[in-house]
């Protein structure tokens, strides 16, 4: 029996954006195939092992524990998530975690952490796993929150809606070599401006999408499936309750 092995990067520090959410709906929608299913959780000063998952996800945290997972993303599992990236395993990063997989965090030199001082936080940037070519820099425009949609084409070149929320304070940069997940057809994306929404080399995937992704988005579950077993097609689910809820997530977007 097929099995799909995750690894959840910080769940008790990097979950404020309903990302156990994410989590149970990958679970459910394999259960549901007769796939097994394991997720093995990797928190602060624990290495990760790069053969031995079949997708590893990093969701959204607060800048103060966002700080902390990102100094131990690069001590002691970055290069892990580089090898698991180069032999093509899934890497998703949301909100947060989109941000993480970029070189940096550029927070300013006068911006606090929330619920400390800019002394206690250290100001001034957050160091990324370099995944791909992209930084973050916090605005002192307004936060970019509201529901969003996306344009997203994959492999078979036909074009799926991602509908969710975004709620940031950061504008995301990408560099010139690299490719959004999507086109913004809803909201704001990840300056406010470009058009361009979250990140996709290969088999890693960043997003601001949350609320949470996947349950609103049931489709983009199974293909984050499938590609990561290396299956052709899943066996086909009643997808009534699944369809109702990307469908409101569409209408609050209005799209």
């Amino acid at each position: 029996m097929a099995e799909l092995r995750v690894c959840a990067l910080y769940p008790d520090l990097m979950n404020i954006y309903a990302d156990r959410g994410n989590l149970l709906m990958l679970e459910r929608r394999c259960a549901w195939r007769g796939i097994g299913f394991r997720v093995t959780p990797a928190g602060l000063g624990e290495a990760v092992d790069p053969d031995a998952h079949d997708l590893f996800y990093l969701g959204g945290g607060q800048d103060r524990d966002q700080r902390l997972c990102a100094l131990d993303l690069v001590e002691t599992k970055r290069d892990a998530l580089h090898a698991a990236a180069a032999r093509g395993a899934i890497v998703l990063g949301v909100c947060g975690g989109f941000q993480l997989l970029g070189h940096r965090y550029e927070l300013g030199a006068a911006a606090p952490f929330a619920g400390g001082s800019a002394a206690d936080a250290g100001v001034g940037e957050i160091p990324g796993l370099g995944l791909v070519d992209l930084e973050t820099i916090r605005s002192d425009e307004p936060r970019l929150i509201g529901n969003v949609a996306i344009e997203v084409r994959l492999e078979d070149g036909e074009p799926r809606v991602l509908a969710g929320f975004e709620n940031h304070g950061g504008r995301t940069q990408l560099g010139a070599g690299e490719q959004p997940l999507g086109r913004v057809l809803k909201g704001h994306g990840n300056t406010g401006s470009s058009g361009a929404e979250g990140v996709r080399r290969g088999s890693v995937i960043g997003t601001y999408l949350h609320g949470p992704l996947l349950p609103k988005n049931a489709w983009f579950a199974d293909w984050l499936i499938r590609t990561a077993l290396g299956l052709d097609e899943l066996a086909a689910l009643d997808d009534t309750l699944e369809d109702a809820a990307h469908a409101e997530a569409r209408r609050a977007a209005r799209v």
